[in-house]
């Protein structure tokens, strides 16, 4: 028995989630949560398999319950299926933990895909979201591998220094990645750096 988590606020949604579970070949049991509150609740007596997550709940992000989920239940697989396709709400999901993104609009035969390659522990992304994620044109700005780990630390709010020594490099080479990832982003300051990186989808 393959236990689903199906976290999602629009009943139409899910209950042609449960009806797609129901009907299918192999044997999974289904339970609901209409919001984080519920989400919370439902993980203290049960441990699914795997959780079907929308991003947009009435009571939270579930961006930020992804994470939270991550942490607690290393070993339960996470699809976010989201009505947004938007490459940072991608991005930030896929950071946070989840296994996967699809699309509401897929197929009924793209859900049991993503499905069951989350759960032989693949990543899935669906067509759709895989065009957005390669074709994002981010205005010709590239970005280094080691940019974005200075800048993942920058949105965490590590200084110079502390960057330096968690990356094992000099304090004038963080300054140096600092100053390239300003110019390139046309930042003003922090603030507006990580706002830029976010709606971007570096972070």
């Amino acid at each position: 028995m393959i236990n689903v988590l199906i976290v999602d606020d629009h009943p139409v949604v899910v209950e042609g989630l449960r009806k797609l579970f129901c009907e299918a070949e192999k044997k999974f049991s289904c339970a609901i949560a209409y919001s984080v509150a519920e989400c919370n609740k439902a993980l203290k007596v049960f441990t699914p398999d795997i959780i079907l997550l929308d991003i947009n709940l009435p009571d939270g992000s579930g961006i930020d319950l992804c994470s939270k989920i991550r942490s607690s239940l290393p070993n339960t697989k996470i699809l976010a299926l989201s009505s947004f396709n938007d490459r940072s709400f991608i991005s930030r999901m896929l950071a946070n933990g989840a296994n996967g993104y699809l699309l509401k609009s897929s197929s009924e035969e793209e859900i049991f895909e993503a499905v069951n390659e989350v759960l032989a522990g693949q990543t899935h992304l669906g067509p759709d979201v895989s065009e957005i994620m390669s074709n994002t044109n981010n205005n010709g700005i590239k970005l280094t591998r080691r940019e974005i780990e200075v800048l993942k630390l920058i949105a965490e709010g590590l200084t110079n220094m502390e960057i330096a020594d968690k990356l094992f490099i000099s304090f004038q080479t963080v300054d140096s990645h600092r100053k390239n990832l300003f110019k390139k982003l046309d930042a003003k300051n922090r603030a507006s750096l990580i706002n830029i990186a976010i709606h971007k989808g570096y972070i």
